[in-house]
């Protein structure tokens, strides 16, 4: 047989659907190879106990009752930014703007936080940080999709600029509402009267932000899967000729599902300033915009699962903060871990989608 009429030794074919419970056990497996990866990485690079560095990870995560709340309200804002993202990213829009869209939200709480302080009285005061942080996380995501229905824009450039605009916006105001002149920051926002913060359930600072966030993950799962627009989210996502032939108007879709985005986006920033932080800086997001796009990717747009993947990322993060703080190591090689566990997490989609077909032996191919 002439060589170069030979197929490659080695294609990747995609593979049909996957049982849940074999999907899962692949998962599972690279978790389990990713902490043994890692177990050889602080071996060799620091001479500490690989055992007693995962002991402190989960120290630094759940060690205390504050800490396990502190991860909590992490996940929750994390869950919440990949939420408003999803509904966009099943129809094929890929909204890379969260973090913008948040920043304007937290833009619209601080500026009636300190604006209106002394016009209105504090539940109205509520009302409205409630109502213009959902409007104007709503407008920062419907500007590139008015564009991309009308004229087809780029909206992962489009959504990704608007990101920078935003930053700009709050390092203006910033400026404009310092305490006191030439900080260069606002500080805590109507600290001695608390207006227009959100209210504290059971003496607990995070536990509004967790229950709406947890009420919005049930409503999102329900919205998505079984309401009208759900399904015409889903067909325009497969094939928007196929939409448009079974009478879906696309474009509507399109701005309904981004306003969609846009105001859950403009919540959590309300959640933020309002709720927790009660302040606004450039740096609020903290980067969820961007981490939520792997999250909504990595649960396969299921809300559900989100939860999971969410609370995951956040453990990482403390705990990757406790192990540089407890090993007198710095930042970088905390970060190299969770890069390392999440890269197995990434990859192993690989396997779960397509599998590697081998090219069969002439022998076997003569009979």
């Amino acid at each position: 047989m002439n060589k170069q009429n030979q197929s490659p030794l080695v294609h990747i074919v995609k593979r049909g659907a996957l049982p849940w419970y074999t999907a899962w056990g692949i998962r599972g497996g690279a978790i389990l190879l990713a902490l043994i990866v890692c177990a050889i990485v602080t071996t060799v690079v620091t001479g500490d106990n690989p055992l007693q560095v995962y002991a402190t990870m989960f120290e630094g995560a759940f060690g205390t009752a504050r800490k396990s709340w502190t991860t909590m309200q992490s996940t929750a804002m994390l869950l919440g930014v990949s939420l408003a993202v999803t509904p966009a990213f099943r129809m094929r829009f890929w909204n890379i703007g969260g973090e913008g869209q948040v920043l304007a939200g937290g833009l619209a709480a601080a500026a009636c936080m300190i604006c209106l302080a002394d016009a209105v009285p504090n539940w109205l005061l509520i009302i409205l940080c409630v109502v213009t942080s959902i409007a104007a996380g709503a407008l920062w995501a419907a500007i590139p999709a008015f564009f991309k229905a009308k004229w087809n824009t780029n909206e992962t450039l489009f959504t990704l600029m608007m990101n920078y605009v935003a930053i700009q916006l709050v390092a203006f105001f910033v400026i404009v509402w310092e305490v006191p002149k030439g900080a260069g920051k606002i500080g805590i926002i109507n600290q001695s009267t608390e207006l227009g913060w959100l209210p504290v359930i059971g003496n607990q600072k995070y536990l509004l932000n967790i229950l709406v966030i947890a009420v919005l993950t049930v409503g999102m799962y329900i919205y998505l899967n079984y309401s009208k627009h759900g399904y015409e989210i889903a067909v325009v996502g497969e094939s928007e000729k196929t939409a448009r032939y079974v009478g879906i108007k696309v474009e509507r879709v399109i701005v309904r599902t981004m306003l969609l985005s846009g105001a859950i986006c403009g919540l959590v920033g309300l959640l933020l300033v309002s709720g927790t932080d009660h302040t606004v800086t450039t740096t609020i997001s903290a980067g969820r915009g961007f981490t939520a796009v792997m999250i909504s990717w990595l649960a396969k747009f299921n809300p559900l699962i989100m939860v999971f993947v969410s609370l995951l990322i956040a453990f990482l993060e403390k705990g990757a903060g406790e192990i540089s703080t407890q090993f007198g190591l710095n930042q970088s090689f905390s970060d190299i871990l969770t890069g390392i566990i999440l890269f197995f997490i990434i990859g192993c989609e690989f396997f779960i989608t397509y599998k590697l077909s081998f090219r069969k032996s002439e022998k076997k191919e003569a009979k």
